[in-house]
This record gives structure tokens, sequence and C-alpha cells, in this order.
């Protein structure tokens, strides 16, 4: 859905992200994995419903799916983050990570890997990853995650600001989204809610000059959340990465140069 009296909002485009999904190992990986899958496809449809068979016919058929395996992330949602930072170079070795809505791991995994928090290569500098979530999230070499934890509640605010060098972030990141309940519009505007609440959060623990990306499913209060972010960011893009599904409702907000001064 599109904002009434409002014209044909313009999309970034991005191209296939070049360290990931290209190279000779790359696709034997991925062939050799996607062969494997595919003739295991008949026994693990036995017994699934309409649905499941479709949901998992879908998974064997996805380029992201299968490469998420062959590269070890732990979902498909890796490739919408690296996309992401391929382009505009959000996370860079050093920086402090706050990665919101953070099961299974996958956007951490990326931030771990750019920001150098595990400390894999020495020469550069070591950053820090933080992650939090509702539920639980098996351990990372390079990140810490608060389970059980509600974003929006001033308790793991503090907590975060405790895991956090200096109690502050260069760069948050939400990937974080309701439980769906079957009603569209009532899941866009709990989504938004929960964006908004990020911006709220950022004044809390944003650097001046930070980023904020964030996803929202498109609708009616999508303007509401950019005008926001506009209000506090200086410069604010709407992004659809290849590897979010074209039919899928889902975009980000990637907000710039925070420009608010923490209180």
């Amino acid at each position: 859905m599109r904002s009434p009296g409002r014209g044909p909002r313009r999309r970034a485009s991005f191209s296939r992200p070049r360290r990931s999904m290209r190279g000779p190992a790359f696709s034997r990986t991925c062939l050799h994995t996607a062969s494997c899958l595919l003739k295991e496809a008949p026994r693990r449809l036995k017994g699934r419903t309409p649905s499941g068979q479709r949901w998992l016919v879908r998974q064997l058929n996805d380029p992201f799916a299968r490469a998420s395996r062959a590269h070890a992330y732990r979902c498909r949602s890796a490739f919408k983050l690296l996309e992401v930072d391929d382009r505009f170079h959000v996370l860079k070795p050093g920086l402090r990570v706050l990665d919101c809505g953070a099961a299974p791991g996958a956007w951490s995994q990326v931030a771990v890997q750019r920001v150098n928090s595990a400390g894999t290569n020495p020469e550069l500098p070591r950053g820090t990853v933080v992650g939090v979530d509702l539920l639980n999230v098996a351990p990372l070499d390079g990140a810490h995650f608060l389970c059980c934890h509600d974003i929006t509640d001033s308790a793991t605010l503090s907590r975060l600001q405790q895991l956090l060098p200096d109690a502050r972030a260069d760069v948050i990141l939400s990937d974080m989204a309701p439980n769906a309940s079957g009603f569209k519009e009532m899941d866009h505007e709990k989504l938004i809610t929960m964006c908004l609440t990020l911006i709220d959060m950022a004044e809390e623990v944003l650097l001046p000059g930070g980023s904020l990306l964030c996803k929202y499913w498109d609708g009616f209060l999508a303007h509401t959340l950019r005008e926001r972010l506009s209000a506090v960011f200086g410069n604010v893009r709407t992004l659809k990465p290849k590897a979010s599904r074209k039919e899928s409702a889902e975009l980000y907000f990637l907000a710039r140069m925070y420009r608010k001064q923490i209180k």
C-alpha cells in the first residue's frame, strides 16, 4: 500500500554482492549443496501440509537460502545486510553495533565479520557487537547477546549501555518484526511502532553521525516513520535488497548522519 496523495517512491536497487555471491568456489559449493537437497526433496516433502511443501520447495529453489547454508550463515537474511553494506559501507572495523531483534543471529554474524569484533584481523581496530531479542540466540564468537529481553524496556536499555563501550553505538541494526497476526495493516502498524521506538532509543545510545538500518513493511504509516527519521538524520534512503523477496512488502530505511544531540 502507498500513503494517500503521495507519488511513487524511488527505491535503491542492488547488483548481486560480489564477495558473497560469485566466484568458482562459491558456485561449486552451492551446486553441490543444491544437488543434495533436491535429491532429498521427495522424502522431505512426505507428511508435510500443502503450505509446508510450498515453503520447502521455495527454500530449495532460493539461491540465497542455499548460499546461507553454503557459507554457514544462520539464515538467508544475512545477504540483505551484506548487500546494503557492500554498497554503503555502514559497518567498518572498530565500530560499535547494536543488533535489535538479533535472533537467530545472521545479521550479528555479518556485523562481527565487518567490524572485526572477534579480533580475526589483529591489524584492524576491534569493534563491538551487542544483540538483543525476546528469543534465545545461540552464542557467537565476537558478539554478546541479551536473550529474553524486550528492547522497549528501560531495564534492557540500561543493560545495553553497560555492554557498549562508553555506553554508545555507532550503528543500530534492526531486522525485528512482530509475530504475524494475519491482518496486514495491524502487523504493519506494530512494526512501525517498533521502529519508532528505535528512534527514541537512539537519543540515548547512538553517537552523532551514526547510522540506523531498520526493516519495515510498506503501508499507510511508512511516511510517518520516514518523517521521524528525516527529522534526526541527515540522509534517509528506502532500500529493497535483492535478497528480500519481490512479493514481500518488506523494505528497509537506511538513515545516516545522526544529528540529534544525546541527552
